[in-house]
């Protein structure tokens, strides 16, 4: 079986990348992706802080997650000067060495303020300064502290970048927010193909969009807790090692464009992993392979969580993480698509023995 992303899937990846979804204040992505996904699936809820679930046959004893988390890094307003200057705080791993020159959008209860990153003019430094955390600064063309009050800004406000999304050079799509959005498309779509492909599903599969992962995989550790699943594949990403200035013997040979990275770690359950691969080998499916010691990722979350979670982690090759820039091949996603699908399929061929050899408890 084949699979491409057509004009109306296209139309959805850009308008959920577009649609802020910052840590903790995930709601307007998620009800674009729920919108997208209702007509696919059985059932949809939300839980208390606002994690989607979209259940396809839930009425089985049989509970399997396909997972990606919806939030995206963003900052937070942390000190206004009485020059009305504005100073930050990390809502996620923010990286402060692509703020300087940065436009902004401070979300505030009077709707979206404008503003900028501001940095000194290289003829003002006397030495060179370098852009961290304590010294990087938002200016909202505002004279003073009680004026940027009156637009709405407070402590506490979070500020996004409102970078688009674009298609480059027909193969990559760039955005702000692939990490880990381009996840909750993939499993939006694996829900469109089992729906269109009449795909009698025996198990009950949670097709699960998590949040706030950015700041210690919570979204999914509160969702594990409630759904108690059997099995979870989790797809995120991780990093094209084939740009500048990365170590390959560290960070692993990973490139876009030759496939989905099937993870090796102590989270991810062995027979899981190889069923994964056995499906990529038999439908010919491109994948590559990747070790880390921690994943990093929900993986670990479902993995650790009730008495253990058979768990694997199949991830997208992505450049620039944490940049308004981060890149992903167009033929990966579709190929992690597809290699889910056919997973989902030979675990539904043999179901009872599937989940019984794990030693499932069912009741």
């Amino acid at each position: 079986m084949n699979y491409s992303i057509d004009l109306v899937s296209l139309k959805f990846i850009k308008e959920y990348l577009n649609t802020f979804s910052p840590v903790g204040e995930e709601n307007k992505g998620q009800k674009i992706w729920i919108n997208h996904i209702n007509s696919y699936v059985d059932k949809i809820y939300t839980d208390l802080y606002g994690t989607a679930v979209g259940l396809i046959n839930p009425v089985s004893p049989y509970k399997l997650i396909i997972e990606a988390h919806a939030d995206e890094i963003s900052w937070y307003v942390n000190y206004i000067t009485e020059d009305g200057i504005i100073y930050v705080s990390r809502n996620g791993g923010s990286d402060h060495q692509i703020a300087p020159s940065k436009k902004v959008v401070i979300h505030t209860e009077k709707g979206l303020v404008d503003g900028i990153f501001g940095w000194p003019a290289i003829h003002t430094r006397k030495e060179e300064k370098y852009p961290n955390v304590d010294n990087i600064f938002i200016d909202i063309g505002v004279s003073n502290k009680k004026e940027a009050i009156n637009l709405g800004v407070h402590v506490g406000c979070i500020i996004t970048y409102p970078d688009n999304f674009f298609i480059m050079n027909h193969n990559y799509f760039v955005s702000k927010a692939l990490d880990n959005k381009i996840g909750g498309f993939i499993i939006a779509e694996v829900a469109k193909m089992i729906k269109k492909n009449h795909i009698d599903l025996k198990f009950g599969l949670y097709i699960v969009n998590s949040v706030q992962e950015e700041v210690g995989l919570k979204g999914a550790k509160m969702i594990s807790r409630t759904i108690r699943p059997h099995i979870a594949i989790v797809t995120d990403v991780t990093h094209d090692t084939h740009t500048p200035m990365i170590d390959k013997k560290i960070q692993g040979d990973i490139k876009c464009g030759l496939g989905p990275v099937i993870g090796y770690s102590s989270s991810i359950q062995k027979n899981v992993r190889e069923l994964i691969i056995n499906t990529a080998k038999n439908k010919k499916i491109c994948f590559q392979r990747l070790v880390s010691r921690y994943t990093g990722t929900d993986t670990d979350a479902f993995a650790y969580s009730n008495k253990g979670v058979s768990s694997a982690l199949i991830s997208i090759p992505l450049r620039y993480m944490h940049t308004t820039v981060e890149m992903v091949h167009k033929k990966d996603v579709e190929k992690t698509i597809l290699l889910i699908f056919e997973t989902l399929q030979e675990i539904n061929n043999n179901y009872k023995e599937f989940f019984n050899f794990h030693k499932l408890n069912l009741k």
